[in-house]
């Protein structure tokens, strides 16, 4: 796979915010990065612009000046540009996905309480790519990533060790390498509901699946603290709905991992509730990583 980040532009601030951070997460990887237009963003998009001129030259604009701008912010960086017509949105960007390590989309804000909207398209994607795609908030107003891809915030990755997570581990602890910064890894977790009803009947039950837990999470680690030793490494076994505790981690986070498990159904794809809620409420920009 070639070494390059594609990111999604429609014309809207967040979609601004999201390629001024892959344009730094690519000077991070050493990796070139590619802008893409599919046209109908400009129209059915949830966040569409009024086009003062045709489509087709809007279009083209669009692309051209962002790649302008991001050339004078990261005169070494590699950039290409990609404007499709006639397809809908998630299928040119899951297509160019496939040929990416990354793609990278926008948000907008709506709040603390609302959250974010990912929008028709970026929900219709995730699902289509096994690629990471990131999702990057814009909450100033002013089409800017609220954190740079090299903020020193941690990585904070949510992980359920009953999953396949070596995607997920592979990925968080890459990003975390990169920027020198510290992974935080939660799980959230409840006691089985046979315990919830007469705790005090052993108190140190509670104690004792908290440790198993514990355990379970560093043996899954610890290979890839041998393959990464500088990598600072937080493990937080915690009580609690999983989304909440992953967004309370995530306060001031650089990025948030979640997983997708990789689903084929006969109608329709879905993104685990789980991770729905973080893509919906995290402020530091989520990366959703597909995984068996």
């Amino acid at each position: 796979m070639p070494n390059l980040i594609t990111v999604g532009l429609d014309g809207s601030g967040a979609g601004s915010a999201a390629a001024d951070w892959a344009a730094t997460e690519a000077e991070l990887r050493g990796a070139a990065l590619e802008l893409v237009h599919a046209e109908d963003w400009a129209q059915y998009g949830p966040f569409a612009a009024p086009l003062p001129e045709p489509r087709p030259q809007w279009a083209e604009d669009l692309l051209s000046l962002t790649r302008d701008r991001l050339l004078r912010e990261h005169p070494a960086l590699g950039i290409s540009t990609r404007g499709t017509k006639g397809l809908a949105a998630s299928k040119v960007l899951a297509s160019a996905a496939a040929e990416a390590d990354l793609l990278v989309l926008g948000s907008r804000g709506l709040g603390t309480v609302a959250g974010f909207i990912v929008g028709s398209t970026g929900s219709a994607t995730i699902p289509e790519t096994e690629t990471p795609v990131v999702l990057v908030r814009s909450i100033d107003g002013e089409g800017r990533p609220p954190r740079p891809a090299d903020d020193a915030g941690p990585v904070v990755l949510g992980v359920d060790p009953r999953s396949n997570c070596d995607r997920l581990l592979a990925f968080a602890c890459e990003e975390a390498d990169q920027r020198s910064c510290p992974l935080v890894v939660v799980h959230g977790w409840s006691l089985p509901p046979v315990f919830s009803y007469a705790p005090a009947l052993d108190p140190g039950v509670e104690q004792e699946m908290a440790d198993g837990l514990d355990a379970t999470v560093r043996g899954l680690l610890s290979p890839w603290e041998q393959k990464y030793p500088r990598l600072a490494v937080d493990v937080r076994i915690v009580i609690g709905q999983p989304a909440v505790q992953i967004l309370d981690a995530a306060s001031g986070a650089a990025l948030v991992v979640v997983g997708r498990r990789i689903r084929r159904p006969a109608v329709g794809a879905r993104i685990g509730a789980i991770t729905h809620a973080v893509m919906h409420h995290a402020t530091s920009p989520v990366a959703v990583v597909a995984h068996d």
